[in-house]
């Protein structure tokens, strides 16, 4: 056993002078590792590399320079470094840390920088490109106008998500964000949309999990899923959104419309203060909140609409945040809110009651979305979020009486009827024809007369009428065309048949 380490110790000496020489040899600077821990690592002998220089380490280990200091290089692993030593060599690249882009990408499963987790062979990428770039100038962005459809019909008519906007997915663990990201990747089956699913700091079963299911579903044919588990180097959970956007980036400029998905920004604040840490930035609050806007803000700045003549692509970014005892307030959730064009808000106390998915209206907004709204769903649910949220306060005085008039009744009525109508089961995204006649059933009064625990099955047979008979309405709707009153009658006609129907059975 002695012989053997003795034998790997002389290997090793070889291949570090080996390396020293070749470098040497090509004029380029070698530089000597003086400490080692916690996946950063400091250099001596780099007095001319870059910041963001990809460096090379022995056994096929890389790091990227982050830290510039006077004699000294802090760099930050992107790999397991623990065979690496003081006194190894490092050579530098001459290159910035770069990401592999392209076609060949979809369906596949990578690391921040393109080494595969799918077992399924090398990445054929087009090309590379640096993971840090620099956002789209203000003169080369349009108005958001074309709605990203999600599939689910409480956040499809009271909290629009439009492409080339920045949504934000907020709550506490365990309330279902990640639920909702995964159910608008899946919406966009057919629609050509791509996506990027991005994983910082997940367990690998969690991951392996998600992509079975998108795999499932027949999404993973056109996204893309670049993780960073929480067993990897902080200094990958750090760039690894930086490179997922960069891959997105590539699609956009090529005038298609992206998804990205950032699971979650928690993860990513947490592993840059670790960084800080180990690298000694100045880790308390009169650095740390600033340079985790900054590193934030530069981020989700670059999901955007591009104009026609950039080739009119769009990337719609929808972070992820976990709240801490529904505390929205917190500086990161409160630096994401001010980053992005609005949020939606998950509720543990609606979870808890089993309203799934559990957002809460009054909490949640789109600043953007609304403008790029269908026609259809501006008369059907116009001002059906401000009467669900006046339902959910009056829902809260009306348990301290006993007697309520007649009008408060019909009020609590009707909005325990819509939140059974917003309640929607995980991957069953619903198509907007549909979406629209439920909310117009309910909200036309066709569904008041049956009992709440029939609801769902009401809705269920109107969904499944309204594709099988009226596919030219669908068409219209879908196409973005206002609903006309005839084609309102008809739907509301057949709402009430349904009804009957269920009733008679």
């Amino acid at each position: 056993m002695e012989l053997t380490t003795v034998l790997n110790e002389l290997d090793r000496s070889f291949e570090t002078a080996l390396n020293r020489c070749r470098a040497e040899l090509r004029g380029r600077e070698v530089g000597t590792v003086t400490y080692v821990s916690g996946g950063i690592a400091r250099v001596e002998g780099l007095p001319n590399v870059q910041l963001d220089e990809l460096l090379h380490f022995p056994g096929e280990l890389w790091g990227m320079a982050y830290n510039l200091d006077p004699g000294e290089v802090g760099v930050v692993m992107l790999g397991d470094s623990g065979k690496l030593k003081a006194g190894d060599t490092v050579l530098r690249t001459g290159r910035v840390l770069d990401v592999p882009v392209g076609e060949a990408l979809l369906g596949r499963v990578v690391d921040a920088i393109g080494r595969p987790l799918d077992s399924r062979g090398p990445v054929r990428a087009r090309g590379r490109r640096p993971a840090e770039r620099e956002a789209p100038a203000i003169l080369d962005r349009a108005p958001v106008t074309v709605p990203l459809q999600t599939g689910l019909k409480v956040v499809d008519a009271m909290v629009p998500v439009g492409r080339g906007q920045r949504e934000l997915i907020a709550g506490d663990r365990q309330t279902g964000k990640t639920a909702i990201a995964l159910d608008t990747i899946i919406n966009q089956k057919g629609k050509e949309v791509l996506c990027v699913y991005c994983a910082v700091g997940q367990r690998g079963a969690a991951v392996a999990k998600l992509v079975s299911d998108l795999q499932h579903h027949g999404a993973m044919d056109y996204t893309t899923v670049v993780v960073a588990e929480g067993s990897d180097p902080p200094g990958l959970q750090f760039i690894t959104p930086y490179a997922a956007t960069t891959m997105a980036e590539y699609f956009m400029e090529q005038g298609c419309d992206v998804l990205i998905v950032y699971d979650d920004l928690t993860r990513h604040a947490q592993a840059y203060r670790e960084l800080s840490l180990l690298l000694r930035r100045p880790p308390g609050r009169e650095a740390f909140p600033g340079d985790i806007f900054y590193i934030h803000s530069r981020l989700l700045e670059r999901s955007t609409h591009l104009r026609e003549q950039r080739g009119g692509g769009s990337l719609t970014a929808l972070p992820i945040i976990e709240t801490e005892a529904q505390n929205l307030a917190a500086y990161i959730p409160t630096n994401l809110i001010s980053i992005t064009d609005g949020q939606i808000y998950l509720s543990p106390d609606l979870f808890q009651k089993g309203v799934l998915p559990a957002v809460d209206v009054g909490k949640s907004v789109s600043r953007v979305g609304g403008k790029t709204q269908l026609p259809a769903y501006r008369a059907v649910a116009g001002d059906l979020r401000l009467s669900y949220a006046q339902f959910e306060e009056l829902e809260v005085f009306s348990r301290f009486s006993m007697r309520l008039d007649e009008s408060t009744r019909k009020t609590l009525e009707r909005g325990w009827r819509v939140r059974e109508i917003l309640k929607q089961p995980q991957y069953a995204p619903i198509p907007v024809p549909e979406q629209i006649a439920v909310l117009l059933a309910v909200t036309g009064g066709s569904f008041d007369e049956l009992p709440l625990d029939r609801i769902g099955e009401a809705a269920l047979a109107l969904t499944r009428a309204v594709a099988e008979e009226m596919p030219a309405l669908s068409r219209h709707i879908e196409s973005g065309e206002k609903i006309r009153n005839e084609d309102r009658q008809a739907l509301l006609e057949k709402a009430l048949r349904v009804v009957h129907m269920i009733v008679e059975e």
